[in-house]
């Protein structure tokens, strides 16, 4: 194991000394929840839409859930591959605690395969193949505190499939002041999705596209799930916000952002906040170009126009689009520049010129 854990900036590599893959200690395989048992040994995962059925010994799609003689076992139970402190705006998440930072913690695999993954070698990962820090919930969130962060955020890869993880660090860390936040793509399945809402205090859903091809195409997913998960997460009462990356050719249809946008104000309301990023070529999706800034302003444009009155232009640093402004006054509230807060002018969440109510989590 390693010695004393030192968060660094956001920019800094891993929090810790990272544990050999092939350390013989398994604290992190764990019973995992979500599932049935079925005839000749076999267990159908009900964690995510997959519902993948795993024969003895073997895996699910996701690489980190396993069918142990009959048992079935989560492999990445505090089993973190990146410990991190990161901006809150990172995430991005821009109506939650603008200023703070996060401790952002990751294992390997996921339940999607993004053709344009960021984060693909983490996520494209089994557990074996990566170097890991071992954490139990009670010392993640001692780490957190004794940084004088406030919040924990599952990330980098797909939060999804460590949710027993989440379950337990997110329950403690409430009892001890700390709050958690999700950021995901929102394949799951509707039980360990309420069940996640009762602890989380905030989820950024990475949404992909507003069409089924593109998520059976580009990473191998289905819209529908998603759309149930956006629904669900609004009625719990957890904080929502969404990204959509813009891809060249591929989901900036003028088009498709708009029959998006209604979606969302009727489904979400119109204060759901949306941030349209930009795409840079990467993993399995290079041959395409960065996209250009006139088509983040493009899409920015149609939510504003649609009744979406939080859209916002992401991975642009210095853009006027990451700036918070009050829809009913037009007055600048949070100024941004990349990951940080210049200005923020909210008072007790309200917009001080025209005392408009802004929504968000701000303390």
């Amino acid at each position: 194991m390693s010695g004393n854990l030192l968060v660094g900036l956001a920019t800094a590599p891993l929090l810790f000394n990272p544990l050999s893959a092939n350390d013989q200690k398994y604290p992190y395989i764990r019973d995992a929840r979500y599932f049935q048992n079925l005839d000749n040994g076999e267990i159908q995962c009900l964690l995510c839409p997959r519902k993948c059925i795993v024969t003895s010994n073997r895996r699910g799609y996701c690489g980190v859930r396993e069918n142990q003689n009959g048992k079935f076992k989560t492999l990445v139970y505090g089993r973190l591959t990146s410990i991190n402190n990161d901006p809150i705006e990172k995430k991005p998440l821009f109506h939650f605690l603008p200023g703070t930072t996060a401790i952002s913690v990751s294992t390997s695999g996921c339940n999607l395969k993004c053709k344009f993954c960021q984060n693909w070698t983490l996520s494209q990962s089994r557990p074996e193949d990566l170097a890991f820090q071992y954490l139990a919930p009670e010392q993640l969130v001692k780490l957190t505190k004794n940084n004088s962060v406030s919040t924990i955020a599952y990330t980098y890869n797909e939060p999804t499939i460590f949710t027993e993880y989440i379950l337990d660090t997110a329950a403690y860390g409430r009892d001890q002041g700390i709050r958690s936040v999700m950021i995901s793509a929102g394949y799951i399945n509707k039980e360990p999705l309420r069940d996640l809402c009762k602890v989380l205090d905030a989820i950024k859903i990475d949404f992909k596209a507003f069409s089924e091809s593109f998520y059976k195409d580009i990473i191998s997913g289905t819209l529908n799930p998603v759309l149930d998960t956006l629904v669900e997460i609004k009625s719990r009462g957890v904080w929502l916000e969404m990204v959509n990356l813009i891809i060249p050719t591929l989901n900036d249809n003028p088009a498709e952002i708009e029959k998006m946008c209604k979606w969302i104000i009727t489904n979400l309301g119109n204060e759901t906040p949306i941030h349209f990023t930009r795409f840079h070529p990467q993993y399995l999706l290079k041959n395409l170009p960065p996209t250009p800034v006139s088509s983040l302003e493009k899409a920015q444009k149609i939510a504003l126009n649609s009744g979406i009155q939080y859209a916002y232009i992401g991975n642009v640093p210095g853009h006027s689009g990451e700036n918070t402004n009050c829809p009913a006054c037009g007055h600048e509230l949070i100024v941004r520049k990349g990951f940080y807060i210049l200005k923020n002018k909210l008072k007790n969440g309200k917009c001080p010129n025209c005392s408009k109510t802004i929504p968000g989590v701000w303390s």
